[in-house]
């Protein structure tokens, strides 16, 4: 039977970059992929990629938090020879759709692998990350540093001046401008780089 993958870190850990070269192995093997990202992530362009920031891209399937994921890879003519389906950005999925994926699973035999965020800037778990953390075979942290060198495991969200942000919107799609990874210690405390 085919598993559900959740691979979850903080920002900047590589989930993209490993996305893709698991993409890519998948490839070399002549098997064929699915990659599949959120349409509410508009950072990438050209605008339907996957991209990392270490420069690494490759075209995705972008979806809706409307889409019936189980019906848009059903009706894929390519869906029975579909070896793996890489989802990047997967805490945005809604409920419903990591059921979906769970159906895509268990009836095509697809194994499916999802990359993302674990929690929110405020440490509150997304809605696809929940349901994936429920329902998936496999879950596995992908590990990433804070400035002071211990295992980052949150996300703060700052100002355009650097000052830490408490409340606002789960979602507010940025990078490293807008995201620092910390420790919790570090993130509790809103300090995002040691001192000079």
């Amino acid at each position: 039977m085919a598993k559900i993958y959740f691979n979850y870190a903080a920002m900047n850990a590589g989930k993209s970059a490993i996305l893709l070269q698991s993409a890519h192995n998948y490839e070399e093997r002549g098997m064929s992929t699915l990659l599949l990202k959120p349409d509410i992530d508009t950072r990438e362009r050209p605008e339907g990629h996957i991209v990392s920031r270490i420069g690494l891209t490759s075209q995705a399937h972008v979806f809706s938090a409307s889409c019936d994921l189980y019906a848009h890879i059903s009706a894929d003519e390519r869906s029975p020879n579909i070896d793996c389906i890489l989802i990047d950005e997967a805490q945005f999925l809604t409920r419903d759709q990591v059921w979906q994926l769970a159906r895509v699973a268990d009836e095509y035999h697809i194994p499916i692998m999802c990359y993302g965020l674990r929690t929110d800037f405020q440490g509150n778990l997304f809605e696809g990350s929940a349901a994936l953390l429920g329902i998936a075979d496999s879950v596995r942290e992908i590990k990433t540093l804070c400035w002071c060198a211990r295992k980052a495991t949150m996300t703060l969200r700052v100002s355009e001046d650097g000052v830490p942000a408490r409340k606002g919107a789960q979602v507010e799609i940025g990078g490293n401008d807008r995201y620092v990874s910390l420790c919790r210690h570090h993130w509790v405390q809103g300090i995002t780089e040691g001192p000079t």
